[in-house]
């Protein structure tokens, strides 16, 4: 049986990136890295109602460079989740939808969500 032959749909190699490609992207990989991190946040808690060992394991994990890159990466998806999300927000409302707009919005909410995690990380580093 012969096959017929369908166009085949372009993907990601063929089309020239744009702010707006990105961010979608970027709000559903932030979305599934919200999902991981709520897991730890989840662990967090358990270890803080178990016991002290618990507990101080957690935050020994926490507390290296790699336990710090992942919250500073929680707290990034978590901003920038939340950035992207008021875009949608305006967008349902009916506004924005002008391409140099749409352009503007999709870097407000990466460079904000850049700037709100460096300045949480500045102040809340001192903490630890």
């Amino acid at each position: 049986m012969a096959q017929a032959k369908r166009p085949v749909s372009p993907h990601l190699q063929v089309y020239r990136w744009s702010v707006t490609m990105a961010s979608s992207i970027l709000h559903r990989a932030t979305g599934v890295a919200l999902g991981a991190g709520t897991l730890l946040l989840a662990w967090w808690l358990l270890a803080a109602a178990t016991s002290d060992e618990a507990y101080a394991l957690v935050q020994l994990c926490m507390g290296s460079v790699l336990g710090q890159v992942v919250m500073l990466g929680f707290v990034w998806a978590l901003t920038y989740h939340l950035f992207n999300g008021l875009r949608h927000l305006v967008w349902d409302m009916g506004y924005g939808f002008e391409l140099k707009t749409a352009q503007i919005s999709g870097w407000v909410a990466l460079v904000g969500s850049g700037a709100v995690t460096l300045v949480l990380a500045f102040v809340c580093g001192g903490a630890s």
